[in-house]
């Protein structure tokens, strides 16, 4: 019998709305499939089924006495545990935190409550959100859904795998080089990186552009919905106040004859397994005939490897230093690794990623002159075992740091994009495929309608359509 949770998140508030379902049958059937299968993926991490049963009860009461509802209503939302909730165990993913219960939610909870949204769980994440491999010492590992040994990458990889096993309806992530979009890759679900100040940040450095929160769904409906529900004018964060936001209620598909395409394997920088490369080509293939123009071709990501790591270095120092000074031995590698990094340079190399940083948007915008839309893998590799921290090499060469294999990613943060991850079949090891569709900031909504024709054109071919885990 199929279980309500696997509703797409935006048919279930549908039916809520019609009467038809109930916020409590969705939330009973969300929480059997988090007791099905939770166990052996580890992507919830903290529950409170009473107080989510009783945010149901509430959702239907409002129903039945016909007051208004928000676009959001009655449906779970799983929160990666990089947000605070008040009164549910809020980690950080690190022993700092292990047993820190927040007393006020962030404001991207406050939003998802004020639009109805249920607060269902907190997602498993890698400690502070460093590193694709949602791992920490406070829950352990996340599984993948289609092989429970490898990793949902990270580090957004619970809220990813929590969604393509039905626990939840929707989730948020974060995303700063990957972090939503290589989960949403590696478990075969949707994530979009909205452009800065779109979803308001109120934690955190100020002027940092290049990390934010964004919506994951099953589809691209699905995290439209929840990109609606989420965007917000917060003058705490300076993006969001000098953001002007034009999302249509309804998004309606482009018309892909229109549109002018670039595609690429590696953007010029990213290391690439040779396996990946080929199934993103046939992939490609498949699909290149929808669109008034395709073209093999990249921005200008001269100097990216070293302008994201010196630029990340210094964002972690700002962020993590007191703590690495005073209690290290509870933080984990990866945050330790960046801190020190960071401390090592100097004043001249800060200036220099700075400048390198422009030129990097520079070309990015100018690029786009040409193009609507620029497709790439949305991962280097394969899902991999998750007792592996971090990938070491790629077609036989040792990568310098844990963060290289990210490049697809980071080098558009770099430049300033909105981006969505679609799932796009299975690869060669018959494991999740994603690609990834960038623009550059401010086109949330036309990038939008693109990704949604785009998934439309997708699901039309066996080899291309959403894969779904055997279990579910």
């Amino acid at each position: 019998m199929t279980q309500i949770s696997n509703l797409p998140a935006h048919k279930a508030r549908n039916l809520i709305g019609q009467k038809k379902l109930s916020s409590t049958e969705l939330v009973k059937s969300c929480i059997e499939q988090y007791e099905k299968h939770n166990p052996n993926i580890n992507a919830i991490v903290a529950i409170d089924q009473k107080d989510v049963l009783e945010q149901a009860k509430k959702c239907d009461e409002k129903v039945s006495k016909g007051e208004t509802l928000g676009l959001l209503h009655g449906l779970p939302v799983g929160i990666k545990d990089l947000q605070m909730v008040k009164n549910l165990r809020s980690t950080y993913g690190s022993l700092l935190f292990k047993n820190y219960i927040p007393k006020h939610d962030d404001n991207i909870i406050k939003n998802i409550r004020e639009e109805g949204g249920i607060v269902f769980c907190k997602t498993n994440t890698p400690e502070f959100g460093a590193g694709a491999n949602t791992k920490n010492r406070v829950y352990g590992a996340t599984g993948n859904p289609f092989q429970f040994d490898l990793t949902s990458a990270g580090s957004s990889g619970g809220s990813a795998a929590a969604l393509s096993l039905n626990m939840i309806s929707l989730a948020t992530g974060t995303d700063y080089g990957g972090s939503l979009r290589t989960p949403a890759s590696f478990c075969g679900v949707t994530g979009f990186r909205p452009s800065p100040g779109m979803v308001p940040s109120t934690e955190g450095i100020v002027l940092n552009p290049f990390s934010v929160a964004g919506p994951m769904g099953r589809d691209v409906t699905d995290a439209y919905l929840l990109l609606q529900g989420i965007v917000d004018i917060n003058n705490s964060d300076i993006f969001s106040s000098l953001n002007s936001f034009s999302l249509p209620a309804e998004l309606i598909p482009s018309d892909l004859s229109s549109i002018k395409m670039a595609f690429s394997t590696d953007l010029g920088c990213a290391p690439v397994d040779n396996e990946i490369k080929k199934v993103f080509l046939k992939k490609i293939e498949v699909i290149k005939s929808c669109f008034n123009y395709t073209n093999n071709d990249h921005p200008n990501f001269l100097n990216i490897h070293d302008c994201f790591e010196v630029i990340r270095g210094f964002n972690y120092v700002a962020s993590h230093l007191e703590k690495v000074k005073n209690n290290k031995e509870l933080l984990g590698p990866n945050v330790i690794d960046n801190v020190e990094r960071g401390l090592k340079y100097s004043m001249k190399d800060i200036t220099w990623a700075h400048q390198e940083q422009t030129k990097i948007y520079n070309n990015f915008r100018k690029f786009f002159e040409n193009y609507d839309v620029l497709i790439c893998p949305a991962a280097s590799v394969s899902p991999f075992p998750h007792e592996q921290l971090f990938v070491e090499e790629i077609n036989n060469e040792k990568l310098p740091t844990y963060m290289r294999w990210l490049a697809l990613s980071y080098a558009p943060t770099m430049a300033i994009p909105c981006a969505w991850a679609l799932p796009c079949g299975l690869d060669h090891k018959n494991l999740p495929f994603g690609i990834q569709l960038i623009a550059p900031a401010g086109n949330d909504a036309k990038l939008s309608e693109i990704a949604l024709a785009i998934e439309d054109a997708l699901s039309n071919h066996e080899e291309t359509k959403r894969a779904i885990p055997d279990i579910v």
